[in-house]
């Protein structure tokens, strides 16, 4: 006699009374349906909700104007130190003076200006004697047309003139050097170029002796138009292009920094991109310069935000998935766009194609 399956499961289950009237737990069905919906409401954040790429790269804050940027104030005569004007730190306007330098002779301008009077005194008594050898040349030419004068007499008149010629250029071109001399004598006072700090003074104390064209002292300008420098991996460069936004996160400043979401991040500052560099720097990665975007909020003032403090900078690009992101990040490949890789399989697939009727039609021919 045969029994069915349904049956005999019946008759075992009577004898285990106690496993008949086992159920799971509702705490389990609840953390299994919650395991399910977070499973579904993952697939389909990840496939929803979009993603913005960045590029990131760190650098500083630096002067996009050479004139703005740190520079050094050198002395333009050789001397010694007579007076310091300033200490590190201080505020200086365009024209102040900042040090006062003393040749080594003390006479040495009065010695100058004797000597630029001598030499207008031999130019003056030059001229004289040139205007009487051009007359004398006048005369002998005269005397020599008409029979009067020899040829010789003509001709060392005419050597007189260039001889009091060249004396004359000798003693202009003395004046000349005597004055520039003056020139530089007369500027001892070095003074500052535009406004700005006296950011240290590198020149020694009271009677130092310093030679020409040495630095004295370092001078920082305000006011001075910044940008930030941030350096990008090449494999990113490509995609940045100027006028593509950035966020920016300067050295003291809090923020928190959502890199997908830029829209979320609290304490990060806007910006564009003004220019790529074409070459790498020496570290191996592109320069890219960040100006101020104008149209929303501007960057912390000077002195919160000084030139050559440290910042980070996040690139925004294009939008995609966040499932596509995930599969980037996690095969480590660079930053590309659906659209990219859609448009290069598109021409990967029309060039095996050509490639293809080109192999058929070259078939074709070789049959006929």
């Amino acid at each position: 006699m045969h029994y069915s399956d349904s049956h005999i499961d019946d008759e075992h289950k009577a004898h285990f009374k106690t496993l008949h009237t086992i159920r799971l737990p509702k705490a389990q069905w609840t953390l299994m349906g919650m395991i399910i919906f977070a499973m579904v409401a993952c697939g389909i954040f990840v496939y929803v909700v979009p993603w913005v790429q960045t590029a990131s790269g760190t650098g500083q804050v630096i002067a996009l104007n050479p004139q703005d940027r740190v520079q050094n104030v050198t002395a333009f005569v050789s001397g010694r130190i007579e007076q310091w004007y300033v200490t590190d730190g201080q505020q200086v306007k365009e024209g102040d003076p900042i040090v006062l330098l003393a040749d080594n002779d003390p006479n040495l301008l009065e010695r100058l200006a004797a000597e630029k009077a001598q030499i207008q005194a031999q130019i003056s008594a030059a001229q004289s004697a040139m205007a009487i050898a051009q007359l004398d040349v006048s005369r002998s030419e005269t005397l020599f047309r008409e029979g009067l004068g020899s040829r010789r007499d003509y001709e060392q008149s005419r050597i007189r003139v260039a001889e009091m010629q060249a004396r004359l250029s000798e003693a202009r071109a003395s004046l000349n050097q005597i004055e520039v001399n003056l020139s530089r004598q007369s500027v001892q006072t070095v003074r500052a170029p535009r406004d700005g700090v006296i950011q240290r003074i590198s020149g020694g104390a009271k009677a130092t002796l310093v030679s020409q064209g040495q630095v004295v002292a370092t001078f920082a300008p305000t006011e001075a138009k910044r940008v930030v420098e941030v350096y990008i991996d090449g494999r990113d460069v490509a995609l940045i292009e100027p006028g593509n936004p950035v966020k920016l996160q300067f050295e003291g400043w809090p923020a928190i920094q959502f890199s997908g979401w830029p829209s979320i991040a609290k304490g990060l500052f806007d910006g564009k991109v003004q220019s790529v560099d074409l070459a790498s720097s020496a570290n191996g990665l592109f320069r890219v310069i960040v100006e101020e975007d104008a149209s929303v909020e501007g960057w912390p003032k000077e002195p919160f935000v000084r030139l050559g403090a440290n910042a980070r900078g996040w690139v925004l690009l294009k939008e995609v998935p966040v499932y596509y992101e995930l599969w980037r990040q996690l095969n480590d490949f660079p930053l590309q766009t659906p659209d990219q890789i859609e448009g290069s399989s598109r021409n990967s697939g029309a060039s095996r194609n050509s490639s293809g009727s080109s192999s058929g039609s070259s078939t074709s021919s070789g049959s006929n």
